[in-house]
């Protein structure tokens, strides 16, 4: 079964939204699209995202990104369309002049990410959103007392990376909105710590960034203790499986610097 759709399927999912197509150009794509493309076309252009039309978390996760865009309109490109065959799903977005957002120390671009980080903290939480509990962290914590510290009514992205948070001469968007779940505020937050650490911060200059937030200020140290120590077991988890994902290696190291900075013990 071919892992993206062809040329032929592709363009009579979507040529009812886009017209004729001049130019499908790929993207890197993540883990959760089986294609992303930037469509030159007649009503457009767009950006595209196609999976699998079958049930799973990949077709979960592009119908809770469908389901959120309205909410989170200030913050991300629009979702112009979404189409669905018997095979395939697609969602048609503005496509935006952006780059992806440089975490290194001494980065530029430091300020406008924990700034696009603090409007979606504001973000009330969306009815929709409601019954998306977070729960990935669940597992890798030590108990259940320390899995509710991860719960709240804040809307999360939970995919913070450079890739996601992009970077335009006047904008900054939030993208990608995968799995977006209701949970703990500090959590987003708390991902850009472990994600500046892997990009060459210390964990206090990581923290120092994630001060920034108001989530993260308001945050108990207890809950933010575990969830780093959690964060730790995720990602040894993740690199036992995978040993030679070496992106999963420096996730391990960075989490590492982060707790023992914390004096946490995982």
């Amino acid at each position: 079964m071919s892992p993206e759709p062809s040329v032929s399927e592709l363009r009579r999912l979507i040529h009812p939204h886009t017209g004729d197509l001049a130019d499908v150009r790929r993207t890197e794509r993540g883990f959760s699209s089986n294609l992303t493309a930037l469509v030159t076309c007649e009503n457009g252009p767009f950006f595209i995202k196609v999976v699998r039309n079958r049930p799973g978390g990949r077709r979960d996760s592009i119908v809770r990104e469908r389901l959120i865009n309205p909410t989170v309109l200030l913050l991300s490109p629009a979702l112009r369309w979404h189409a669905e065959d018997d095979a395939w799903i697609a969602l048609g977005f503005d496509a935006v002049d952006g780059r992806s957002s440089d975490f290194a120390p001494n980065s530029p671009d430091l300020p406008a990410v924990v700034a696009i980080l603090s409007r979606i903290g504001d973000v009330d939480l969306p009815e929709v959103a409601r019954n998306w509990p977070e729960s990935r962290w669940d597992r890798f914590a030590l108990d259940e007392r320390e899995a509710a510290l991860f719960q709240g009514d804040a809307l999360l992205h939970t995919d913070i990376n450079p890739s996601n948070l992009m970077i335009g001469t006047a904008d900054t968007w939030a993208v990608d909105w995968s799995w977006p779940t209701r949970g703990a505020g500090f959590i987003d937050p708390a991902c850009l710590v472990v994600q500046l650490v892997a990009a060459g911060h210390s964990a206090g200059s990581a923290e120092s960034w994630a001060s920034e937030c108001t989530a993260w200020v308001k945050a108990d140290p207890a809950a933010v203790d575990a969830f780093a120590a959690a964060t730790l077991r995720m990602y040894r988890t993740f690199a036992d499986r995978k040993p030679d994902a070496s992106w999963l290696r420096a996730m391990v190291e960075a989490a590492e610097l982060w707790t023992s900075h914390r004096g946490v013990t995982a």
